[in-house]
């Protein structure tokens, strides 16, 4: 156990598919980790958990729970820290009124979400609601920089066992559109704050009569902070999703828009939102005033539009002009097309990072109304980023489809430590309340920076501190050094942003000397030297900012490894402490409906597995527990047998799936463990385990198969029964047995 109680090892509660996984590995973590002394505790940083723990005074002691994440907060600052962290909802707005809606129906005392806060005490609870909606974990989480990269082992079987690969097409129509001006990237304005500058500044609006209101204040900026501030013009983004929907019409193509409405809390579901109202656009001329009544708000996407008009008396005739529009519009590029859910629908539904490696990996194609395959328009209205997808694109025309079996690897070197580069998920981003001026005034009273906006128009500013910048080249230098893999830093001199990072990188560089091991590139650039240098069959890193961490390290491992789940991530705090990611969880979703349906969980643990075995590594190293390195190298030895044996779940029902993958895991450590002969203690603890999942498999494999093809009952979707889940979870009794009640 560690210091102040605090478990050797914390677990994360999370949500969706990873939850369900955990209901059957955790009791097998803690069954090997006593073994070697090794505590295994939990904290709750679900959906759920989040909501009832920012209402406590409404709840009954039964209902109240801690404040988890505020708590592992504070604990990632500190050496101890070790915490295997699983993927979470990022929540929208419908998903968060969703889970508050669960809640309420399961007796929690919650309020609901103010859509338009009007009185102090709405206010106050769309404060608290607005803190847990969005990208709202991983900025408190992440206090180091990232390290993601494939495991070797993982790597190895994606090159023996390549995944199925679209074909492209020189000729394929298939393209990204973007903004040609007057968005994010061409109004951004950057600098980096000298000592005299810093302090607290505030974020202020000056309107065309001389009023002066302020945004945000006691914005504590530091020395050395790079602070950028930029908005997009609405008027313009308009213009260009019009545009947009008519050249994909002229075009013959089907329309998808790209966004990330859950990490960017604040700017992408108004982009959303704006999308919506394209599309719809004579409807929502000719009904405004009824649209208005009905509550419609676009940014909710279209299913709530929709839902919204049929409360309406006059919905039929509604109804009826949108399906002649949509005759006329351009084929919609659909999230379920058996169940009508387009690519407007939801906007948590599309997920840019996961969207568009899915796309380019089925070479270009979407999937229509109709189930049909087909070239897509893939709109990213901002041209930060979209860049690396259009040339991943023109790459892939003129080159054909990556080959998993002969490509190399790109890792990546995020830049993500003290909330770095949160665009749009945080208190610093505003629509334009009118047409005036929006402004950064420093605490010396200098103005940092200043745009002229217009009403609706959105701006946004973020920071990055300069020790976490420091602390990102060193992560590259030493990632570098030890591979001596390509290594590039995507940034792009022409853009403001990252002219101020390049300030910081060239002298690190020169000082290390080692400069002429590193190139700095633009992110259009950079995407096609790493294609290139992959198809060749060698290595890269990729060494750039937070987003577009968060993209690129979904891109190549989807076109490398067939997912992105599979990806080992590690995250070195900076006090000293270990963050160890799981993975990717952007099909969760579709996981959940499957097992609910039929039984079966497709979920892959495989993340899971290799950040098991880094964490006991770690706290090996860190605590000088031998045990737990031996433990350790037993589960990495484990995950080479789930995929050397192909033990990994099938993706149908009556296949094996996410808990026989489970046994199949427990029965490698356990075999590894009674097999080495670094630790004779562990070696007569775990024979006889082993020995007893071996000669059990038939009956365990058989129990395990017998409930599939059923529904199954969890209780909740955001808030699951756990004794539930357990019983869906650990269907064999034989299994429990032998590794005994989980005892959290």
């Amino acid at each position: 156990m560690a210091e102040n109680n605090t478990p050797d090892i914390l677990y994360t509660i999370v949500d969706e598919a990873p939850e369900l996984a955990s209901a059957s590995f955790l009791p097998i973590i803690r069954k090997f980790a006593s073994a070697a002394g090794v505590s295994v505790g939990t904290r709750d940083i679900s959906l759920a958990g989040r909501i009832i723990a920012a209402f406590p005074e409404n709840l009954t002691d039964a209902q109240r729970q801690s404040d988890d994440l505020a708590a592992l907060g504070d604990l990632v600052k500190t050496p101890g820290a070790n915490v295997i962290k699983l993927p979470n909802i990022s929540a929208s707005v419908p998903q968060l009124v969703a889970a508050i809606a669960e809640l309420q129906g399961q007796g929690y005392d919650i309020p609901g979400y103010p859509e338009e806060p009007a009185t102090d005490a709405e206010k106050a609870i769309r404060a608290r609601y607005d803190a847990i909606k969005g990208s709202a974990v991983n900025p408190v989480l992440r206090e180091g920089n990232s390290d993601r990269r494939a495991a070797r082992a993982v790597k190895n079987y994606a090159q023996k066992n390549p995944h199925s690969m679209g074909d492209w097409s020189a000729d394929s129509k298939t393209k990204v559109s973007s903004m040609p001006g007057n968005d994010f990237y061409a109004n951004e304005k950057s600098a980096t704050l000298a000592a005299a500058q810093a302090g607290d500044a505030r974020i202020e609006f000056e309107g065309k009569d001389g009023a002066v209101s302020v945004l945000r204040d006691g914005w504590t900026l530091g020395d050395g902070t790079v602070v950028d501030a930029t908005f997009m013009s609405v008027r313009a983004l308009s213009e260009f999703l019009a545009g947009a929907i008519e050249d994909t019409r002229a075009d013959g193509t089907m329309f998808s828009l790209h966004m990330k409405a859950t990490m960017m809390k604040v700017s992408d579901p108004i982009i959303f939102g704006y999308a919506v109202r394209a599309w719809l656009a004579p409807v929502f001329d000719k009904y405004a005033d009824d649209l208005k009544a009905a509550g419609v708000n676009p940014n909710a996407g279209m299913g709530d539009v929709l839902a919204r008009i049929d409360t309406l008396p006059n919905a039929a005739a509604i109804k009826a002009d949108i399906a002649a529009l949509t005759a006329e519009r351009p084929s919609m590029y659909m999230v379920d097309s058996d169940r009508g859910i387009t690519n407007l629908h939801v906007p948590s539904d599309v997920i840019i990072d996961a969207s568009m490696p899915a796309v380019i990996r089925a070479g270009g194609k979407g999937w229509d109304e109709t189930g049909a395959k087909g070239d897509t328009n893939c709109v990213i209205p901002d041209t930060c980023y979209a860049p690396v997808y259009d040339e991943a694109i023109r790459f892939f025309k003129a080159n054909g489809a990556l080959n998993p079996a002969t490509a190399g690897a790109v890792a990546n070197v995020g830049l993500m430590a003290q909330k770095a580069e949160e665009y749009g998920s945080h208190p610093t981003t505003f629509e334009a309340p009118a047409d005036g001026t929006i402004r950064i005034v420093l605490a010396n009273g200098e103005t940092l920076h200043a745009h002229e906006v217009e009403a609706g128009d959105i701006w946004r500013a973020c920071t990055v501190n300069k020790a976490p910048i420091e602390n990102w080249i060193q992560l590259a230098m030493d990632r570098q050094r030890l591979t001596g893999s390509e290594a590039i830093f995507w940034l792009d001199a022409d853009r403001a942003h990252d002219a101020q990072l390049i300030g910081y990188v060239k002298p690190a560089l020169d000082a290390a000397g080692v400069a002429e091991q590193f190139r700095i590139m633009a992110p259009r650039e950079a995407t096609r030297q790493s294609l290139e240098t992959i198809t060749a069959g060698r290595d890269s890193i990729a060494i750039t900012g937070n987003v577009l961490r968060d993209y690129l390290t979904d891109l190549f491992p989807i076109l490398e490894l067939g997912t992105s789940a599979k990806m080992l991530s590690i995250v070195k705090l900076m006090q000293g402490g270990g963050l160890f990611e799981t993975g990717a969880g952007g099909s969760a979703p579709k996981h959940v409906q499957q097992l609910v349906e039929e039984n079966h969980l497709r979920w892959d643990s495989m993340g899971e597995f290799c950040a098991l075995g880094e964490s006991l590594n770690f706290l090996a190293d860190a605590r000088g527990n031998a045990k737990a390195g031996v433990l350790g190298a037993a589960a990495e030895a484990a995950t080479q047998g789930i995929l050397d044996n192909g033990r990994s779940p099938g993706r149908k029902v009556g296949q094996p799936d996410n808990r026989d993958s489970h046994y199949w895991f427990a029965r490698y450590w356990a075999e590894a463990l009674a097999d080495q002969d670094g630790d004779s203690d562990l070696a007569a603890e775990f024979a006889p385990v082993a020995r007893a999942l071996a000669e059990n498999e038939a009956a365990i494999l058989s129990e395990l198969a017998a409930v599939q093809g059923a529904p199954a009952e969890l209780g909740g979707y955001y808030h699951a029964d756990p004794a539930r889940t357990a019983a869906v979870m650990r269907p064999s009794a034989t299994l429990n047995a032998i590794i005994g009640e989980d005892r959290a």
